[in-house]
């Protein structure tokens, strides 16, 4: 497989058996890391569509390799960790993670949760192709080929999965989307997220979209049913 991955765990004996496992399933581009700083030089070179990524490194926490790549980069970050508080997979989300992997793991469950991601990643390819690659919602633009959201013609600083959210959103403008739909088609039928994962994203969002944050008007919550992005706002 064409498809670029990028390992990152300070436990040498950990990144080799995942290492091992995708190359039995065909992945062959495949680069490891050891450390945080490591990690981000090789992602600056590489280009990874995916990074598996440890939170405890001997250098640089986890979580903030993921807010550096996210300074650069759209590729999905999965996270490995042996804690499975929900706070702990919150932070992590939240800091631009796409998945948490808890340890102990199966590396085909890794491997599994790399697949799924990258068929996100298709997906938003594939619903692109032939429709115009600029759509604007109220005062907000997508273009799709740049990949970035503008407010007012101001680009919105965006991590990787709030780019898949919103832009999703602009996408279906009016309509209510349920969490189980967002789910499926933003994160992955198969991916293992917490129940409070949308909610933090969708707060995030309101940070960097809304006049008012606490007083959202044009991505709304509509109770039992999930959200909407309006197109006109009051």
């Amino acid at each position: 497989m064409t498809s670029k991955i990028l390992l990152v765990d300070d436990e040498k004996d950990i990144v080799n058996l995942i290492e091992e496992v995708l190359q039995q399933d065909g992945f062959l581009s495949i680069q490891k890391a050891y450390t945080g700083l490591e990690a981000l030089e090789t992602c600056r070179e590489f280009h990874p569509d995916v990074v598996v990524l440890d939170v405890m490194l001997p250098d640089l926490d986890g979580l903030e390799v993921c807010k550096k790549i996210r300074e650069f980069s759209y590729c999905s970050i999965l996270f490995l960790s042996s804690k499975n508080d929900d706070i702990d997979k919150i932070l992590g989300l939240s800091s631009g993670g796409d998945d948490y992997i808890t340890k102990p793991f199966s590396p085909r469950e890794v491997v599994f949760r790399i697949k799924a991601q990258l068929r996100r990643q298709q997906y938003q390819i594939s619903s692109g192709a032939g429709v115009n690659k600029l759509l604007e919602v109220g005062p907000l633009s997508l273009n799709r080929d740049s990949c970035r959201i503008y407010k007012y013609n101001k680009e919105l600083d965006l991590t990787g999965r709030e780019y898949l959210l919103l832009s999703y959103f602009i996408e279906n403008a009016d309509k209510i989307i349920s969490k189980e739909r967002l789910y499926e088609q933003v994160w992955g039928e198969y991916s293992s997220i917490c129940d409070n994962t949308i909610m933090v994203h969708i707060r995030h969002l309101r940070e960097k979209m809304e006049d008012v944050p606490s007083a959202p008007r044009q991505l709304i919550t509509v109770k039992g049913l999930g959200y909407k992005l309006k197109k006109r706002i009051d």
